[in-house]
């Protein structure tokens, strides 16, 4: 039988979410887990990748039990968050259809990735310290020519196996806002001292949000143009664009799927 599991993960110390031949990863660890809490060889699949150190916050799985689970779901997520390392926390698993499946059925996905732009030290975990400024209005600007579908190649890692670097992206964009230390401490902040950029599609390609991102930064320090940033899409030439942004500020924050009629 067919279950989901609804996770959220600190990558930091973790080499992604994808089993690799060294290093400890978030699939390896929950299907460890899983696999002695019910005695069976347990396979993972999970809703996508994420790189070495990118986080996670309710991302989606789903694994297959012989037969019909004898624990009951709320017991087994107890027993696997007091297995699990303080990185991983399970907060649901629930029993899916044959027919659902983590990465397949899901219609889009949503990154966030946060930074700011004066020394904090309650920023430093999740959070890249950008020390120029920028001009969110041209990020924005350069930000809007990424919607819709393109050959995003020249923001893809080399090296992946994806049968195809064609993405639709539904929506991307850089908004102010403001961490609760700010907000309920009455740390010293202003608007715009702290910005987050988020862009959603049906699918990402490797490191191409921190790829994205750095190149959006290049365009708000006044290095490029908006205009400069609307000619990398399509040119698939990964060298055109700029640098990638650390992994350990970016998040998976939304996964949504088809649910049918």
């Amino acid at each position: 039988m067919r279950y989901s599991i609804r996770l959220s993960y600190d990558g930091a110390g973790f080499r992604g979410w994808q089993i690799q031949p060294d290093g400890t990863t978030v699939q390896g660890a929950l299907q460890k887990a899983l696999s002695l809490v019910l005695g069976e060889e347990i396979t993972v699949t999970g809703a996508g990748r994420t790189d070495t150190g990118v986080n996670a916050v309710n991302y989606i799985a789903h694994f297959e039990v012989d037969g019909q689970m004898t624990a009951e779901p709320g017991a087994l997520t107890y027993k696997l968050n007091a297995i699990l390392g303080k990185g991983i926390t399970v907060h649901e698993i629930a029993p899916a259809g044959n027919e659902f499946h983590a990465r397949f059925s899901a219609v889009s996905r949503e990154y966030r990735y946060f930074l700011h732009l004066k020394k904090d030290p309650f920023m430093g975990r999740f959070s890249w310290y950008c020390k120029f400024p920028l001009d969110m209005e041209a990020m924005n600007l350069a930000a809007s020519f990424l919607t819709g579908t393109h050959d995003f190649s020249c923001f893809e890692k080399k090296g992946g196996n994806n049968r195809t670097s064609v993405c639709t992206i539904h929506e991307a964009g850089w908004e102010s806002y403001t961490p609760d230390h700010v907000r309920l401490l009455g740390y010293p902040g202003n608007e715009g001292d702290y910005l987050v950029f988020t862009v959603r599609a049906d699918r990402f390609l490797r490191n191409m949000v921190r790829a994205i991102v750095g190149s959006l930064i290049d365009v708000g320090r006044g290095k490029c143009s908006p205009e400069w940033f609307a000619s990398l899409i399509g040119s698939a030439v990964r060298s055109d664009a700029g640098e990638s942004v650390p992994g350990h500020a970016l998040f998976l924050s939304k996964v949504e799927y088809w649910h049918g009629d």
